[in-house]
């Protein structure tokens, strides 16, 4: 394996789209609200976000091993594994490992701080935050991913959604707008949707790491239920910015796209092997991207209507 596909793997980089897809979001929302689009504004936002989200991936792997995490879901036979199994399996040492994970933190760093200069500082302000939330959810002395009270949850919101939409925004007008928060909560929710489904894959394990996630604390059952409260909230999260006009009423179509995740919560028991929550997820994943690839296409017609 060369260079680039062992950081590929290490990074996780093929989830990547749930962070450049709330971005390009926000930039298409100035374009469509207010007539303005950057090109390499937005170039530059995407390597930033991009690299602050590899960073997340990376500092999350590096921490869970360090606490003792990922090694119980390797040993647990009903567990199954979502880290990069780079540090686990012993593939690249720790060094590298953190060199790569604080490199990436640079690039994420040095993108906010010339956007902070060019848009203004509120730039550097939501990427600072999303980097401190991104440490802190494994890391001592917080580690608010491993308090199981919903803080976590509330961390994937702001940093998938809340976060990298009102910021690509702001980095194209200089401004806030109502708008891009109402724009950034059906992607934030599907989004944290997919985060915490991933729970379920390993919820016993992280429960004898001392991971106490919403699923170790409540249980499969009562997790599942607000699983399917999650997937609401981004339907009608969803509604909402169309009757606010934040999207255009077509953006409506997206709606057909939760319909297959819908149909696999009907296959499950309120108790399940770990491999029964693989179909939940990856129904979950196609969701958000497909989800968010519709807002964009409605956005982008929706620009071109009003320029011609």
């Amino acid at each position: 394996m060369d260079s680039w596909s062992q950081f590929k793997k290490a990074s996780r980089m093929k989830v990547i789209p749930v962070m450049l897809i709330p971005v390009a979001l926000g930039a298409l929302g100035s374009f469509v609200w207010t007539g303005r689009f950057n090109a390499w504004l937005f170039i530059l936002t995407l390597i930033g976000a991009g690299s602050a989200h590899l960073f997340s991936n990376m500092i999350n792997d590096l921490w869970d091993y360090k606490n003792g995490t990922d090694d119980e879901a390797k040993n647990n036979v009903d567990a199954i594994s979502t880290n990069s199994g780079f540090l686990t399996n012993g593939k690249w040492s720790m060094r590298k490992f953190e060199i790569t994970t604080w490199t990436l933190f640079g690039i994420a760093a040095l993108s906010g701080i010339i956007l902070s200069i060019i848009s203004g500082w509120w730039a550097f302000i939501f990427g600072a935050l999303g980097g401190l939330i991104a440490y802190f959810y494994v890391a001592p002395p917080i580690r608010f991913g491993y308090r199981g009270k919903g803080y976590s949850e509330f961390a994937i919101l702001l940093s998938f959604g809340i976060l990298p939409v009102m910021g690509a925004y702001y980095v194209q007008t200089s401004h806030m707008d109502i708008r891009a928060l109402l724009l950034s909560l059906p992607i934030g929710l599907l989004t944290t949707l997919i985060l915490f489904n991933h729970h379920f894959l390993h919820w016993q394990a992280d429960r004898l790491a001392g991971k106490n996630t919403l699923v170790v604390v409540w249980g499969e059952k009562r997790a599942l239920r607000f699983s399917r409260i999650l997937l609401l909230l981004a339907c009608l999260s969803l509604i909402a910015c169309v009757l606010a006009g934040a999207l255009p009423p077509y953006a409506l179509l997206a709606l057909i796209t939760v319909i297959p995740l819908y149909m696999v919560y009907g296959r499950l028991q309120d108790s399940n092997r770990s491999e029964a929550y693989l179909p939940l997820m990856g129904a979950s994943t196609k969701t958000a991207l497909r989800c968010g690839g519709v807002l964009i296409i409605s956005l982008i017609v929706q620009g071109f209507i009003q320029s011609m």
